[in-house]
């Protein structure tokens, strides 16, 4: 019996009830006994007094990717999909995973970290810059400053999420993205955002967004991303399944964005699009993670 654990009570709650529902309904029509459980934050007890083997986790952001939810399966000896709890805990922290991925000389654009009530450090890398939530997922609370008069106002709203928050010097380009599956780095896809950047709007509910695979990046280059994809992956001790952003710069120039080791399962999400791409249907993908090879 495999509980499909989905929901949780961070910000990307509907996100997870989306692709959770999509997990669900792909190992009924494979025959796999499950069922869903909708984790809402204080209501674990009733998921321990159910009977099952192992837990599908399509949980995202806090509770469900920083390695809780991981760490309470452990507890118990019961086996779950993806990253154990020590490698989520550091995935999900975009200023340890910069850190680690820096002593590895994988390439960054610079940032320096901001701690809540505490004086901002000095910034010596030019405008414009990115604020972000250090632990934060599908680009919420995140700003984009063209002067240094913007800061305060980015900043409030990061800190609304998270009390540290990465200011990083902005590279302008277009996104990318590897996921990664069983060892493999599947097909790189481009997003494309009509207007601004990718952020959860465009992310989730915009129609316009597009997803290009193949990407249109020459054979050299993408196979490039999907080396480094797969280094900063297994850098993290990712396990299973992930997804790894990058954005390029005008000359092509990579530069690594953040780790996903609980990538989205809904119908705009990309992992499923890179399986796609690669021959993978939606119902072999669950299987796969669920099985781990």
């Amino acid at each position: 019996m495999i509980a499909v654990l989905m929901g949780g009570n961070s910000a990307e709650r509907s996100v997870s009830l989306d692709g959770g529902e999509a997990v669900y309904n792909a190992l009924k029509r494979q025959g796999v006994e499950c069922f869903k459980f909708d984790w809402q934050g204080g209501n674990l007890d009733k998921l321990w007094s159910q009977n099952f083997d192992k837990a599908f986790i399509v949980l995202h952001g806090r509770g469900g990717e920083d390695g809780y939810i991981q760490q309470q399966l452990e507890n118990r000896g019961i086996p779950y999909t993806g990253s154990e709890s020590s490698a989520s805990e550091k995935c999900m922290n975009k200023a340890i995973t910069k850190n680690i991925w820096a002593q590895h000389n994988l390439p960054l654009s610079p940032s320096v970290l901001a701690e809540y009530d505490q004086k901002i450090p000095d910034i010596d890398f030019p405008l414009p810059w990115a604020i972000k939530p250090a632990s934060e997922g599908s680009s919420i609370g995140i700003s984009k400053v063209l002067n240094t008069a913007e800061l305060d106002e980015a900043l409030a709203l990061a800190w609304q999420y998270d009390n540290q928050v990465l200011i990083e010097q902005w590279i302008e380009g277009n996104e990318y993205t590897v996921s990664i599956l069983n060892g493999n780095a599947l097909p790189v896809i481009q997003i494309k955002v009509i207007d601004g950047f990718y952020d959860y709007a465009s992310k989730y509910h915009s129609d316009e967004t597009q997803y290009i695979c193949p990407c249109g990046l020459s054979d050299i280059d993408e196979q490039h991303l999907q080396k480094i994809a797969l280094a900063a992956f297994n850098i993290m001790d990712a396990k299973t399944w992930g997804r790894v952003d990058f954005i390029l710069d005008q000359n092509n120039s990579p530069y690594l964005l953040e780790i996903n080791t609980v990538p989205g399962m809904t119908s705009h999400s990309l992992m499923p699009m890179a399986t796609q791409a690669s021959g993978i249907n939606f119902d072999s993908l669950v299987i796969k993670i669920l099985n781990g090879k």
